[in-house]
């Protein structure tokens, strides 16, 4: 796979990209995408890893990023609906699946500490939780 890098992330992006150790790559499509592939997800969703997708705001660091676009889809191995994640996006070809979540008044972005790399944390927290907040039956 050639990784693309269609704009330079900002150092301490690119440093969290290095070290965090899947593929990666940056790619404008309208936006400004940074992709991780491989990413696991987790033992409950119909595939084992994904693309992810996260869309670079204007603005960022200090405006904030939000929500992860997933390709292919997830879904539940038990069936259960994942909520807040009918919507697609197309990125590089290929229909991404929107999971629109949002930072909270109790974890709002803050200026100067959060970054690319807290939001990947989230993400991976995002995928986790879907299962706490509907047991896997």
């Amino acid at each position: 796979m050639t990784l693309r890098r269609q704009f330079d992330p900002l150092p301490m992006d690119r440093q969290f990209l290095d070290e965090y150790g899947l593929p990666w790559e940056t790619l404008v499509d309208g936006s400004q995408w940074v992709l991780i592939h491989e990413f696991p997800t987790h033992e409950g969703y119909n595939n084992p890893s994904a693309t992810i997708a996260i869309r670079m705001e204007t603005g960022y660091p200090n405006t904030e990023l939000n929500m992860v676009y997933i390709y292919p889809a997830l879904s539940r191995r038990d069936g259960l609906p994942i909520g807040a994640t009918q919507a697609t996006q197309a990125i590089d070809g290929k229909q991404y699946q929107r999971w629109s979540r949002h930072r909270t008044a109790q974890n709002p972005w803050k200026i100067g500490r959060d970054s690319l790399g807290s939001h990947v944390i989230l993400v991976e927290d995002w995928l986790v939780r879907e299962f706490e907040k509907c047991p896997h039956r």
